[in-house]
């Protein structure tokens, strides 16, 4: 057991300075570096299509797109003429940094004020790593249920940003958004909650003026 620790420990040691440097870098830029992470079918890619309509044109923005096999997410968001890079894991269910930092050596975006990264459909592993990102985002559909806050709460607790997607299905399934927002509350009390669909539009102008803001905050704080 003490050395099964001891190689996690490596790990995540090499993992840590990967996203320190990509920190560093994304500081430099004045880029503002966002880690999406849910379970699959959740609407991370529907959500970041969302995202690109509505920001684009006054924003530059890339993506990095984290699956265990296609390049289908990837595939999606250059359609809308956004620079994105897939990473093909072949199995693992998380990023690393090392990762992210070899894939943005391959893409070579341009200067960007919005960098994505979707992480692989996962709500325990990637809770673990850091990928350099300013802040972690967890997304929730309303087809997926109430409890999902305290069956998986650490990444509900270091998530500084719950987006509930799907929200113009409410009519017709089974959730309760206000047990949602008081499991939340619990874990995080510092935390955003957003209620967004992509479908319909709502919460969508909420979710991308608070990127404006972060973005913008972050910039004011490097001068």
């Amino acid at each position: 057991m003490p050395e099964t620790i001891d190689v996690k420990q490596r790990i995540l040691a090499a993992n840590e300075a990967a996203a320190k440097l990509l920190r560093g870098r994304a500081e430099a830029n004045g880029t503002l570096v966002t880690n999406l992470i849910s379970s699959p079918g959740s609407g991370k890619t529907t959500l970041l299509e969302a995202t690109v309509r509505t920001l684009a044109s006054r924003l530059r923005v890339a993506v990095i797109e984290g699956d265990i096999a296609t390049e289908r997410d990837a595939e999606r968001l250059r359609a809308l003429g956004v620079p994105a890079h897939q990473i093909l894991t072949g199995g693992a269910c998380h990023l690393d940094a090392r990762q992210v930092d070899a894939a943005l050596q391959l893409a070579a975006f341009p200067l960007v004020d919005l960098l994505f990264i979707e992480n692989v459909g996962n709500l325990i592993c990637p809770t673990s790593y850091d990928l350099g990102e300013d802040f972690k985002v967890v997304l929730l559909s309303v087809t997926e249920g109430e409890d999902k806050p305290f069956k998986y709460p650490a990444i509900f607790a270091k998530a500084a940003v719950t987006v509930i997607t799907k929200s113009d299905l409410l009519p017709h399934v089974t959730f309760d958004l206000d047990a949602v927002r008081r499991q939340v509350a619990s874990l995080n009390p510092d935390g955003r909650l957003l209620v967004t669909s992509a479908r319909s539009g709502d919460g969508i102008g909420d979710w991308c003026g608070l990127l404006e803001e972060r973005l913008a905050a972050k910039r004011s704080a490097r001068t």
